[in-house]
This record gives C-alpha cells, structure tokens and sequence, in this order.
C-alpha cells in the first residue's frame, strides 16, 4: 500500500498523504529508538554499495545523512541516562521515522525502476531528493539537539549536517541530462521515419545505459510496459513516448544481441505453471470460489477488475475482449471501457493462502495482455516505425535462422502481433505467414505453440484471415488441433479456428477439413475450461453456416454441445449454437435424439445468464417449430416450463421475451388443444394447427391463458 501510494505521487510530482506513511509499526515511546534504529540500517545496509543507474550523486548524499542519523539514534539508545526523551524530542522523532521512510521508498524507486524512465524523469526525481532535504533541514532546525544526551562527535556530525542542509541546492546530474537529450534524438529520428545507426544506438544503449545482454533489454522492455499500465493522463512522458520507448528497445534487443537465447528458463517456467492446477488439486485443501477466475474456474494468478466491477484473472479477461466481446462475461452488462484494474488486496490474499498451504503461487511476470490493449489506443509514428524494423529482424531470423533462433522470433512477433492492427498489418505484409506455418509442424513444442498463437493474433486483424487461409494453413492449424504438444498450442489452434471463421466463406472450408469438427467437440467434452470456452465459440461460428448442420451432428459436436449445457462457463454459447442447428429439421430431430437437451436448456432458463437464457429459450422455440410432434411434445412437458416463461416474460431481455411469448404460444396451445381433442395428446393438436403458429401475431388477444401465463405487451 505505502509503496504505491508513494510511486503515484512521485509521478504526480505532488508530496504523498501523511496515510501513505503509517505503516503498522510500534511507534510509542518504549520502542521508538530501536525503530528508528532499524529502519535507517536497513537503508543504509541496502543501498550504501548499490551501484545506481542514474541520480548517484543523489542518492549517495541521501544515504549518507541516513547514516548520520542512524549514529545519532545509537547515540542516545547508549546513552547514560538510557534514551529518556523529552515530548519535543519524541515528536521529532515520529516526523524522522517518516522522512526514513520515505527515504527508503525513494532509493527502492531508483533502483528499480526502467532505466530509460528514471532518464526520462532526472528533473523530477532529483526534485524529490531536494525535496528531502529540505525536509530533514527543517526537521534538525527544531530537532532540541541540546536537551538529549549526544557525545560531541556525533553531535559535530548533526550540526554539520545542519549547515550542509540548508546549503544544499537542488542538483541535476548534467551527464544524466544529455543521456535524456540523446534519447529524444533517437525517438525523433524513428519519428520521422529514419533508422538510427546500430552503432549510434550500440553506444547508447550498452556503453552508456550498461544494458549488456538480451535479457537487460527484456527487463527494460517490462518495466516500461508497468509504467504504461500505471500511466495517469497528466503525466509526462505520455503514452506515445512511453510506447516509443519500449518499441525501440525491443528493436536494440535484437539488433545488438542477436537471437541465440537460451530457452531453457522459458521451458522451465511454463512447466512449472502447467503444474500450479495439478499441485492445487492433489492437496486435500478446496480453493475459496472468490479466488478463481469465472471464466476458466482456475486460480488466479493476476486478479483484475472490470467496468462492471467484477474480477478475472488478467490472461483470461483480455483473450474474452480480444475475441470481440463487449460484455461482462459474468453479468452480460456491457463494457464501458477496457481498462483492467488491478486487484491487488485479492492478490496479497491468495498468495496468503498459497503460502499457508503450501501451494505453488506464480505471480504475474512483467505486463501481459491487457498493457497492449491500453497501449494500442495510443500508437506512436516512432513506435510504428521502431516495431516494423523489429519485425523485418523477425521474419529473417523465421526464414534463415536456427532452431532457436526461429523459436525466440516466433515468440516476438506473438507478443509484437498482440499490439495493435498497425503491427498485425505489416508483420503480414512482410511475409511472416508462410514461415510460421511452418512452424505448426515443429517438433519443438515452444515453437508450435508460438507459432499457432502467432497466427491468432494476426487474425485478429481482418484483412490478415485470407492471407492466412490463402497461404494452405488451415490444414496445419486443425493438425495442431488434434495433435499439438502442449494444451495451450491446441487451445490456440481452437481460437483461431473461431477466429477465422468470422469470414462467412470460410466456415464451410474449416468444417470440411478432416477432424476440425471432431477435433473441437472433443475439446469441449475434455479440454480444461479455456479449451472448452475456445472449443466452443468456435463451434458456434461453424453452426451459423446452415450447410454445416449434417457435418456437425456426424462429428459428434451436437452431443457435445447438449453436454455443454451443464457447464456454466460455456453453456450460453452452446445453448446459441443449438438454437441455430435446430432450425433445419436434420439438427432438430438429432438434438431431440439427445435425452439431455431439453432438461439442459430449460436448467439454463432457470439459472443461467441473460444471454444464456435468451439462447436457450430460442433454441427450445426452433425446436418446437422444426423438431415436429416428438419434440413439441417433449418441451411442453418439460418440468417448470410454465413458471419459467412466466418469470422470462418479465424479466428478460427483448429478444428473451420475444421468444418467450412465441414458445408460451405453443405451451398454451398444446395445452387447450390436449383438452380439445379428449386426450389426443400434444402431436395432434400441434400437427392440426401449425400453420396458425407462424401466423399469430396476438397472444393476448386470442388465446387464453389457463396455466395463468401472463404474456406484457412487447
């Protein structure tokens, strides 16, 4: 808490509120020294030999008056008459407890912090420090130095301190200085659209900026992409420059170091998270609902709020929006904005619980999709430019480099292609297509799952689909499908199938590839719960296509879509998909062939989500009206109909009501007409009047209501 409420305000520039600093410490009398004492050790000990990128001078002054009042505090707890302080003194004291403090927080913040920021700000970080200063010179002006037991030495030292405060002057490293004004060059010269020389750049950023290898360059690369998420509008840089800034590292990454990575740490970590689920489940303890994310049901790792103020977990959210939702997956409320929140008080609790379980917590690494997200909306010219010259690297290294080298420039333009069309345009244009599709045959695991989350990502863009399906990939991509090394890789080839099935043409072809309707309704039976959400978006994109419906129920993916219909998570897209396949009378008469499918919508009427009822009640409508007499039959002696469609009457959305009324219609109809005929049953009488179903167009009006349905003007 303390630490981010004193970051912000050193970006604001403004002093933090005194709340920032009450930190829960004992701070009575009894204990008041030996705090003291401990805290100004504790910066001492952590930043006397820390070698500082920037504001040395700075800090080095700074620890070395911390250093003077840590003497001081050990003066007077060894003092003969045992530390007694007088009121003016203990109050002095409480003030220098949060001068420390913030000491402390300032230091952690330079040396920390992204090089390239701390560059970017050396006017307004060495205020700060002047800032400081100035603070503990008024603190030693009515510090009774007199009244407390120093020896003359120390208090030498305290006076002298003194003076040397009130002299002091606000100091800008000039050497800092022209590094800041030789970036701006660089950021100017991408901006007008000229490349800097690479040993221009080489000097910059290795001699001057000591980043020596790819992974400084990485680490630089995250922290200015955690300044972006924390950016607030009045701040200088603004996101432009901050962008810039992280697309011309990334192009110095590879162009001074080359693409020879060790990929083991990356494998390692993977592993290490596809093992965080199957550790949790194989303790005897249950993880609390509320630290699970809705969408996938796993724990979160990196817990963030939404508009409508529920929590996901930051991947699972941002994978929702990116496929084109704009609403709340849990309430079905619409977005008002993409920003993502962190939640960190729900952080710091599961990784409380994780600790006092003993259950492998794997916290965010850096920034993941959602800085993009925010990023994108404010492109640069010198980003642009910056990201296209990253990306020609790139794409050489896909085509003429080694195994490594290919697996490292996959995984960059997977995350480069994540930011913004302007990106996904050019990297195809380049001709990266080709080359990643290669890759979906790799043997190397890291390579095929990169390179299929590649082409996702690409496909966002919509001109980039028949690129894709032009250069013979949708073949590779169902392969990975069925056989990819890894969950994620065969997730991804799922999501991208969905994806590209947004063009109408292509619906057909997917389906018509051998296994790729097969391969998604076994995803959504067996895959984890982002599978099963990727599976089936997927799958109701195909049932949009009507000359899809035999080749679906062939497959399987009916019966797996009614088994869909229990799961809370996927339930609304598969109640959508089923209320498209029933309009053809092959797929109703399939669907009533599945003991489930009725039991399962009418159980999404009762608690499913807006959406999901609004799906499941059309699908039992188009039932009715394709399915013929068995099916009518079997959905209007559904248990609960009645007061089911009574409460969707009411409260529903439009389109709920609509279908509603029209399946009340049916329901009251079958009823009077079972009455009618002397028990002929609900066949004969839907079979004798169907033609006045599609005909009726007053519910109110003409037909009465004894099962007490009342049906609202719509």
């Amino acid at each position: 808490m303390a630490s981010a409420a004193i970051f912000s305000s050193l970006r604001r520039r403004r002093s933090p509120s005194l709340e920032a600093f009450l930190v829960p410490v004992d701070l009575s009398e009894v204990a008041l020294l030996e705090t003291l004492i401990s805290v100004s050790g504790d910066v001492v000990s952590c930043f006397s030999d820390n070698r500082f990128p920037f504001q040395r001078r700075n800090s080095r002054a700074l620890v070395g008056k911390v250093e003077i009042f840590r003497s001081m505090l050990e003066c007077l707890r060894d003092s003969a008459d045992g530390g007694v302080l007088t009121p003016t003194a203990v109050l002095c004291l409480k003030e220098l407890y949060l001068l420390l403090y913030r000491s402390k927080i300032l230091l952690d913040y330079c040396a920390r912090s992204s090089k390239l920021w701390l560059l970017l700000q050396n006017h307004c970080v060495s205020g700060h420090f002047h800032d400081l200063c100035q603070e503990f010179s008024t603190l030693l002006d009515v510090f009774p130095v007199g009244e407390i037991g120093l020896s003359d030495d120390v208090r030498e030292q305290v006076e002298l301190l003194q003076r040397q405060s009130k002299r002091a002057k606000l100091f800008v490293d000039k050497k800092d200085d022209a590094l800041r004004i030789r970036f701006f060059w660089f950021l100017n010269e991408f901006e007008s659209g000229r490349v800097p020389d690479s040993k221009d750049l080489r000097c910059f950023f290795v001699d001057k900026l000591q980043m020596l290898d790819a992974k400084s360059c990485r680490v630089e690369v995250e922290a200015l992409e955690e300044q972006i998420v924390n950016h607030e509008g009045d701040v200088e840089p603004t996101v432009p420059v901050l962008n810039g800034m992280v697309a011309i590292t990334r192009y110095c990454r590879f162009l001074l170091f080359g693409f020879e990575e060790e990929l083991e740490v990356e494998s390692q970590k993977r592993a290490r998270k596809r093992l965080i689920t199957q550790e949790i489940a194989e303790t005897f303890f249950t993880v609390p609902k509320d630290f699970c994310c809705p969408i996938t049901l796993d724990l979160m790792c990196d817990p963030v709020i939404i508009s409508t103020g529920q929590t996901y977990d930051r991947r699972s959210i941002w994978r929702w929006m990116e496929e084109g939702h704009c609403t709340c997956p849990k309430t079905g409320v619409l977005l008002s904005h993409n920003r993502l929140v962190p939640n960190r008080a729900l952080r710091n609790l599961i990784m409380q619980w994780c600790s006092a379980h003993g259950v492998p917590y794997d916290p965010p690494e850096g920034v993941d999709p959602s800085v993009e997200m925010f990023a994108s909306a404010c492109p640069s010219k010198a980003s642009l430019v910056a990201n296209r010259e990253t990306a020609m690297l790139l794409i050489q290294q896909l085509a003429d480099g080694s195994q490594v080298a290919k697996t490292v420039a996959a995984r960059e333009i997977r995350l480069l292609a994540k930011n913004g069309k302007e990106n996904r345009a050019f990297i195809a244009q380049a001709g990266a297509i080709p080359h990643l599709r290669k890759l979906l045959s790799s043997p190397n695991a890291v390579a095929q799952e990169n390179s299929v989350t590649a082409l996702l990502n690409l496909s966002i863009f919509e001109r980039n689909k028949s690129m894709i399906v032009e250069e013979g990939c949708l073949g590779s991509i169902v392969e990975v499908l069925q056989f990819g090394h890894t969950t994620e890789a065969r997730e991804n080839a799922a999501a991208t199938l969905f994806s590209l099935s947004a063009v109408h043409e292509y619906k057909k072809q997917i389906a018509d590839n051998v296994g790729a309707v097969e391969a998604l309704a076994w995803l959504l039976q067996e895959g984890t719960q982002r599978g099963k959400k990727d599976a089936v978006t997927a799958l109701f994109n195909l049932s949009t296509h009507t000359e899809n419906c035999l080749r679906m129920i062939e497959a399987g993916a009916v019966k797996a879509m009614v088994l869909a219909l229990g799961n809370e998570g996927v339930s609304e897209e598969a109640a959508g998909a089923l209320a498209l396949i029933v309009r053809q009378p092959i797929g109703a008469m399939a669907v009533v062939r599945e003991e489930a499918a009725v039991g399962g919508l009418i159980g999404i009427m009762r608690c499913g989500t807006p959406r999901g009822k609004e799906n499941a009640v059309a699908a039992l409508l188009e039932l009715c009206r394709s399915g013929g007499a068995a099916a009518t039959e079997r959905v209007v002696r559904a248990p609960a109909l009645a007061g089911l469609l009574q409460t969707l009457l009411f409260t529903g959305t439009k389109r709920a009501r609509r279908k509603a009324a029209s399946l009340a219609r049916v329901f009251q109809r079958c009823e009077n007409a079972s009455l009618h005929y002397g028990g002929l049953g609900v066949g004969y009488a839907f079979a004798s009047d169907s033609a006045s179903t599609r005909n009726t167009t007053s519910f109110v009006s003409d037909v009465s209501l004894p099962m007490s349905i009342s049906v609202p003007v719509l």
